[in-house]
Order: C-alpha cells, then sequence, then structure tokens
C-alpha cells in the first residue's frame, strides 16, 4: 500500500493564524478585496476585460493582480493538461491562490474559461459571501471563432486540438452569476463600467 505524501502533510499541520489581517490590510489599501472571476469561452474577451478593469481601478489607487489562464499554465500549472480531471485541478488551484492574494488584501481577478460548474463552485465555497464575484463573458461560439485571436478554433475543428471548449468540450453557462457582460455587442468600456458600477454598488472601492 503506497502512502499519500499530501494527506500525511495535511494531517501534521496546522492553520496559523497572522498578526496583520486581512481587515487590516483593507484598511490600508482603503478599499475591500475580492475575487473577480471572469468565465466565459475563448474569445469572449475575458482577458481583454479583466485587464482593462484592473487598468481603472489601478489608476484609482487600488491594490490589484490579474491572473491569466495562460500565464499560470506556463509555471504553477504547466504540469497539467486539458483533461476533466486537469481541468478541475487547475481550477482548484487558481481557487486556493486566489483565496491568498484576497487574504493580502488585493482585488484579484482571474480570467479562465472554467467550463464547468462544480469547479467553479469548489471556489466559491472556500471564501465567504459577497466574496467571490462570478462575472460571465458573454459572447456566443460564432463571435468568437470569428474572433479566434490564438487561432485555436480553427486548430480545433481541424481535429490538431482534442478537448477544445465549446467544440469537442462543454462550456456549462453560470446559473447564477453576479454580473452578466454582454461581451459579443458592448464595447470594452461599457462593459468596464458595468463591472466598475457593480463594485462600487457593494461598496467594495
Amino acid at each position: 500500500m503506497t502512502s499519500d505524501s499530501s494527506t500525511i502533510t495535511n494531517e501534521n499541520t496546522t492553520w496559523q493564524s497572522q498578526t496583520v489581517t486581512r481587515a487590516d490590510r483593507e484598511l490600508l489599501n482603503e478599499h475591500k478585496s475580492a475575487i473577480l472571476w471572469f468565465t466565459g469561452l475563448s474569445g469572449s474577451g475575458k482577458s481583454t476585460l479583466s485587464n482593462a478593469v484592473e487598468a481603472y481601478l489601478h489608476q484609482q489607487g487600488a491594490r490589484t493582480f490579474v491572473l491569466d489562464g495562460d500565464n499560470i499554465r506556463q509555471g504553477l500549472c504547466n504540469d497539467l493538461g486539458f483533461s476533466d480531471e486537469s481541468r478541475k485541478e487547475n481550477i482548484r488551484r487558481i481557487g486556493e491562490v486566489s483565496k491568498l492574494m484576497m487574504d493580502a488584501g488585493v482585488i484579484t481577478l482571474t480570467a479562465f474559461i472554467s467550463p464547468f460548474r462544480r469547479d467553479r463552485r469548489i471556489v466559491r465555497d472556500i471564501t465567504n459571501e459577497g466574496d467571490f464575484i462570478e462575472i460571465l463573458c458573454n459572447a456566443n461560439l460564432e463571435v468568437c471563432e470569428k474572433r479566434d485571436p490564438k487561432g485555436l478554433y480553427k486548430k480545433a475543428r481541424a481535429g490538431e486540438i482534442k478537448d477544445f471548449t465549446g467544440i469537442s468540450s462543454p462550456y456549462e453557462v453560470p446559473e447564477h452569476p453576479e454580473i452578466i457582460v454582454e461581451t459579443g455587442i458592448q464595447t470594452v468600456e461599457e462593459s468596464v463600467t458595468q463591472v466598475i458600477d457593480y463594485l462600487k454598488n457593494c461598496n467594495l472601492i
């Protein structure tokens, strides 16, 4: 019988309380922290919108950071493929990192397809009420394929990419996202305004 080193490690560790709390950091920053979880098909505008929202918040003096799917897969998750299980683990890791960054007082913006509801729910469940803001970048498949900034849809249609979301693997639309941004028809400026207005109405900024 082989031992599970991760289980042994978890059984012999204790969560350590910090002297400087999240509330202390939020007070210093003069804004609350949260996770803004941008989800949608490839080409739906997740990276564009998350970076534009961050640029606005940064100009306002907020502490922010964008976790982008491609960047994360070059480092933290470069050992993972694109099977259902690998995608689940990818999102689990991102969720844990996002929570740590939120606890550090940072408004953390994530840009991941995160196609499965169960995986997004896992991240929501490790946060407190109001900390996880799910933002659906709503652009239909036809629009996303026309954009196809990386040529991925073309490769998926040709069978060069397996398990590609929207073509050979499903995308499960969020049932109750906090924000639905019509990125297929709205300008970037309109989409940013919609997200920022939500954050203001929630007294997050």
